[in-house]
């Protein structure tokens, strides 16, 4: 058969390539990162074969797609409008931004670009941890109008990630206080510890509390600050060493409850 093609993807950080027919169905997938090459359609194995020839990086298994877990299936069953893992880094400013750009505030910086800047920072280095084996997902609304920037979840366990927006800053911490250059000193490690407390709360696991300070040229810290680990968006990628802690079904099935909406409503 000629005339196949072959349509390159990427979703959750995982590469795909999906071969189509001349007529437009779907014939088959090849997930790189499984090494596995999946058949809907067993007599055009050859051909689908011939045509991912130049993707091909090394021995594939070739079969029907496997039979989804039990979290595969209550994530397909998961309605569009509670399914938190679309989320953009920084979402929750994203709409606010959109729905009111405020034109008053053109006058002086919009402290919502910035704290925007610092997730997307933030946010951005840890959708690059998902080939190591984690998962994250971005801003978790919480009843009250808070919400968690980021939730890690990987074989390192769970964290509560809360980014802030410290450009060519020195910033002292003294816990519970975070001083950004000549600014006040604010608890900003108490939100901190509540956001986590309140994913403990909502997964029934332990959930770590991390501050990271977007950009900053210095930091000091006084003392060890109790539980919450305080780094750089340079020191993210230092997350996914760690590990012993979640298998990969454990992480799966955090992961497929995190992402519902409404497994936040009651914290």
């Amino acid at each position: 058969m000629n005339g196949l093609r072959v349509i390159p993807t990427r979703q959750a950080g995982r590469e795909r390539f999906y071969v189509r027919h001349p007529d437009g169905r779907s014939l088959a997938w090849y997930d790189r990162e499984a090494a596995r090459v999946n058949l809907l359609r067993q007599d055009h194995e050859e051909d689908v074969l011939q045509a991912l020839g130049p993707y091909l990086t090394g021995p594939v298994s070739v079969g029907p797609p496997p039979v989804p877990t039990p979290v595969e299936l209550a994530r397909l069953s998961l309605h569009p409008d509670d399914d938190l893992a679309p989320n953009r880094p920084g979402e929750a400013l994203l709409i606010a931004l959109d729905r009111d750009p405020d034109p008053a505030r053109l006058l002086r910086p919009d402290p919502r670009r910035r704290g925007l800047t610092a997730e997307q920072t933030v946010g951005e280095a840890l959708d690059r941890m998902d080939g190591a084996g984690w998962r994250t997902l971005h801003s978790v609304p919480l009843p009250g109008g808070d919400r968690i920037h980021h939730l890690l979840i990987g074989p390192g366990g769970l964290y509560a990630v809360h980014s802030r927006y410290a450009h060519k800053q020195r910033v002292t911490v003294t816990d519970p206080h975070v001083t950004l250059g000549h600014r006040r000193p604010e608890p900003l490690l108490r939100l901190v510890r509540a956001c986590a407390d309140r994913a403990c709360h909502a997964l029934t696991a332990e959930v770590r509390p991390v501050l990271v300070l977007a950009g900053a040229s210095r930091v000091d810290v006084a003392a060890a600050p109790r539980e919450v680990r305080v780094l750089t968006d340079a020191d993210v990628p230092g997350l996914a060493r760690q590990g012993g802690v979640l298998k990969p079904a454990d992480v799966e099935a955090l992961y497929a409850m995190a992402r519902d909406r409404n497994t936040w409503t009651r914290v």
